[in-house]
């Protein structure tokens, strides 16, 4: 029976996989959103459920969820970039000292760096992010996301229910 390799090699190979996530992510938010832009002029929708979902093309200048969309100020492009970029430091950090065993987080991180990198290729090329999926229920709508932003929200509840069901960071109070 072959001896199993050592934790640093088993490591480097879940690495590789969290990358190969990470990069997926950004080329399929990329894709679609080039998909959008290629077939679908500004503002317009196509329904994909009636009644429910649309695809509608949409731009965000502001950041999550439209917030900050019809503030102006000067260099918001920049403005923007420089904190999502900030903000992708900051989870790539903490990505880093993220122990191995703790997959449910290390998947997390990696679907939130993916969806993260995938808008800030559009806020830096473009200085908007393009948003299409339109989720409604008669007169309410969601905000319009992509890709990306599904990708960073699904992320999060993963690393959320590392923290609370694993229970591996969550300090305890006595």
């Amino acid at each position: 029976m072959p001896a199993e390799p050592p934790q640093s090699l088993r490591f480097a190979a879940s690495r590789r996989l969290l990358i190969a996530l990470g990069v997926t992510t950004v080329v399929l938010d990329q894709c679609t959103k080039a998909a959008v832009r290629a077939l679908l002029p500004l503002y317009d929708s196509v329904s994909v459920i009636p009644g429910f979902l649309d695809f509608t093309y949409v731009r965000n200048t502001g950041a999550a969820f439209g917030l900050l969309n019809s503030v102006d100020v000067p260099f918001k492009p920049a403005i923007m970039t420089v904190i999502a970029l900030t903000a992708l430091v900051a989870i790539s950090v903490y990505a880093m000292r993220t122990p191995p065993q703790d997959a449910l987080g290390q998947i997390g991180l990696a679907l939130v760096m993916g969806g993260a990198f995938g808008n800030i290729i559009d806020r830096v090329t473009t200085g908007y992010v393009v948003d299409f999926v339109d989720a409604y229920w008669g007169d309410w709508h969601f905000w319009a996301f992509n890709v990306a932003d599904a990708a960073i929200t699904v992320g999060a509840c993963l690393i959320i229910l590392d923290m609370m069901l694993v229970n591996r960071h969550v300090s305890e109070t006595v």
